[in-house]
């Protein structure tokens, strides 16, 4: 195979040599906006309306006369969806379509560590151009608002500033492949219950501190190609056609120069969407919109009624213009992109990467006793417990679903790691999601058990009698109303019976490990009676294997929550003082005939003090915070100092510590610097996260860690002036490995 730097460069030259005859927009020599005009001048009205829609599932038309190609989606953000037919969902039945799944975004999160968000940009952005993918439909970066919320799994967290600083750097390795990354769901997707109809009241303050942040990062640091717009409204108006958002804010304030991508069907309107909404229509109804035309999508909103009003002059082609001109920027950075690399597929790189993303993510939440690492010097009998060790979890979910080439299963993984080291025994205890099937791909497991949940529970108890470790691996999976798409949660609590059974578990057999695998938080009533707890996410095609390096000791646990575990859903701010999913009043209204399509306004009344924000305003304490997350070695933060006690307007100062691995293993640690306004005009979060350093070190080894801040660490967002505001005055620099695990404080002042 030729090497992709040579053929990239093959093709370049080519490009060069034909560069005298060809048009400007051919010649990859000249500046991209000259390009992109001189396409647009030789286009027909006709041709511009094809390329602003949707003529098959997947992708867009382009304009075969002038050689310009087709744009071609696959959603993400975990993996590259399998091939589907033209326009229907059933799969197209290839052979050679199964990708690499990586870990859910929860996880990569959970590593806090930006090198691994640019591993694994840069390998799901190969998976995407070996599949000949112009846009990959992620990463997602929905502030997690509630625990309920179905498709938190496939975001980063609860914080602004760790989401934007994580989401940069996936952004930045998968357009190095000449892919788009198309950042969504802009904005407020912080449920999926009414997510068509729920329309987000809230704040400037919270909208600027909270829900827009990483998507300004994405935008303004990471120089994302595409978003996409959420399905729900704000100020009344579907995301899809938001003026405030789309127009005044993405592309007016942030200087936007991307293609604006609807999410399938998201758009409602044709003269709103012209005026101030998508640059691309995509829909997922497999007639389009209307049944029976000849061209289904021709019926788009930006298809033949856009035509038809430009025709009767309603509107002249000037804004058709400007989206076609952001499509072809679009298409000259992908599609057209003579210098992209070749890319690949299933690599052993690509195994590699996804187990060391898992390896890090993985959160030891508890371990009471030093129950973990497992030891195996004396041949352990290890009885493995419950159905999320034995279910494929990368089938389902929703838009994310994959048909990986692999899965290793929590089971699996353990039984390959311990070998002769051990011995490994599995019983079910619990039967909850039996199916494995989503869009016509099918898992092709078949996990029905007639049993009854007593005869499950009374057969694990005995198992557990006799093994010298019981490892539960249970939580929640990707079925509706749990880690999915298009639904909320309805409960806090683990589903079928899985809290019964792991107290039974802990009364059978004092050396419990539970391994939870979710996407959100989950209630633990047992949490005081089990001795070790991990979470575990949704890892992927590695799952089984790194969950078994990191409960053998093979690797040192280093994740760190990105979102607070509550301990009841009164903790979180939405539910107390919000009106998650809606307020109850209109809620029964829509369930009334006829009402059932109305708009239902969630009012965001916590305003900024979400997660670890709220706990600390209502001295809440969680069940784990924000940040937490445990090592098989103890690392030691000496007293943090700045480097200056008063800071200018215009400067910055620099926070400083050392780190000591003070055990016996070698491990990283997650420095967490946390800033605390001491008086402000208006009302301040106790503390804010301000940055962050994932550090490796060797047993007694010792690093220092420093942080550079300027005055945007300090600033709020004031909503009246619509600025934002750094007041002088007194503020704390706050050192710690958790939100609520601060190891050191320093004052000093802004000027």
């Amino acid at each position: 195979m030729i090497k992709r730097t040579l053929l990239g460069s093959l093709l370049l030259a080519a490009a060069l040599g034909a560069a005298a005859q060809q048009p400007i927009y051919q010649d990859p020599t000249q500046p991209l906006e000259k390009r992109v005009d001189d396409a647009l001048s030789r286009m027909t009205t006709a041709e511009k309306i094809a390329v602003i829609h949707a003529q098959s599932k997947f992708c867009s038309a382009g304009v075969p006369r002038l050689g310009i190609p087709e744009l071609w989606m696959t959603d993400g953000p975990h993996g590259i969806r399998p091939e589907v037919l033209w326009d229907e969902w059933d799969q197209a039945g290839w052979s050679n379509d199964s990708c690499t799944a990586f870990p859910a975004l929860t996880c990569l999160a959970a590593t806090w560590n930006p090198d691994m968000s640019t591993l694994y940009g840069r390998s799901i952005g190969e998976e995407a151009r070996y599949r000949g993918k112009d846009v990959l439909l992620g990463p997602g970066v929905n502030i997690y608002r509630t625990p309920l919320g179905g498709r938190n799994f496939e975001y980063m967290g609860e914080d602004p500033y760790l989401s934007s600083r994580m989401v940069v750097p996936y952004i930045q390795g998968v357009q190095q492949n000449g892919v788009a990354a198309c950042v969504k769901h802009f904005a407020l997707n912080n449920q999926e219950a009414y997510r068509n109809q729920y329309n987000a009241q809230l704040d400037d303050r919270a909208l600027y501190e909270i829900y827009l942040p990483a998507f300004h990062a994405a935008v303004t640091e990471g120089h994302a190609w595409a978003i996409m717009p959420a399905y729900n409204l704000y100020e009344r108006q579907h995301l899809a056609e938001n003026k405030r958002l789309l127009n005044d804010i993405l592309r007016g304030e942030w200087k936007f120069d991307g293609v604006a991508i609807s999410d399938w069907g998201a758009v409602h309107n044709t003269p709103r969407t012209v005026t101030q909404g998508v640059d691309m229509e995509f829909g997922t109804a497999t007639d389009g919109l209307r049944a029976g035309a000849k061209n289904a999508y021709d019926s788009y909103y930006l298809a033949q009624p856009y035509l038809k009003l430009i025709q009767e002059g309603v509107f002249s082609t000037k804004e058709l213009d400007e989206k076609v001109r952001r499509v072809l920027r679009l298409g000259f950075r992908t599609a057209m992109n003579y210098a992209k690399p070749m890319g690949s597929m299933n690599s052993p790189e690509h195994s590699a990467a996804a187990r060391r993303i898992g390896d890090e993510g993985i959160v030891l939440l508890k371990n009471d006793g030093n129950l973990l690492p497992l030891n195996l010097e004396n041949h352990p009998n290890i009885l493995v417990v419950g159905e999320n060790a034995i279910k494929m979890m990368t089938v389902g979910g929703g838009s994310s679903s994959l048909k990986a080439r692999y899965e290793i299963s929590p089971l699996e993984g353990l039984k390959q790691r311990i070998g002769t080291q051990g011995q490994v025994s599995y019983v079910r205890g619990y039967v909850g999601d039996v199916g494995g099937s989503y869009n016509g791909v099918h898992s092709g497991q078949d996990l029905s058990d007639s049993r009854t949940p007593e005869q499950l529970q009374a057969e694990a108890v005995e198992a557990a009698t006799k093994a010298d470790y019981v490892i539960f691996v249970g939580g929640l999976n990707k079925a509706d109303h749990q880690d999915c798409e298009g639904t909320d949660r309805l409960s806090l609590a683990l589903p079928y019976g899985q809290d019964k059974l792991i107290s039974a578990l802990a009364k059978a057999n004092h050396h419990l490990v539970v391994v939870n695998i979710s996407g959100n938080a989950v209630a633990m009533p047992w949490v005081k009676e089990v001795p070790a707890i991990m979470q575990g996410w949704y890892l992927g095609s590695e799952t089984g294997h790194a969950l078994a390096d990191v409960l053998t000791g093979d690797v040192n646990p280093s994740g760190h929550l990105p979102f607070t575990f509550p301990q009841s859903l009164n903790d979180v701010g939405a539910h107390r003082l919000g009106e998650y999913p809606g307020r109850a009043t209109e809620l029964e209204r829509m369930k009334q005939p006829g009402h059932q399509g109305d708009t239902l306004d969630v009012r965001y009344n916590e305003g900024i003090f979400v997660g670890y924000r709220f706990a600390d305003k209502e001295r809440i304490t969680p069940l784990f915070p924000f940040g937490h997350g445990l090592s098989y070695t103890t690392f030691v933060f000496s007293r943090p100092t700045v480097s200056q006690s008063t800071m200018t307007a215009d400067g910055s100062l620099t926070v400083r510590l050392t780190v000591t691995n003070t055990g016996q293993r070698t491990g990283e640690e997650v420095v967490q610097l946390y800033i605390s306004d001491k008086k402000s005009a208006l009302p301040r979060p106790i503390k804010e996260l301000k940055g962050f350093r994932k550090v490796r070190l060797d047993p007694g080894k010792s690093q220092e860690v420093s942080f550079t801040i300027d005055r945007t660490a300090l600033s709020y967002f004031d909503d009246q002036a619509h600025q934002w505001v750094a007041e002088p005055g007194d503020f704390e620099a706050l050192v710690g490995a958790s939100a609520a695990d601060i190891r050191g404080k320093v004052k000093f002042a802004l000027q």
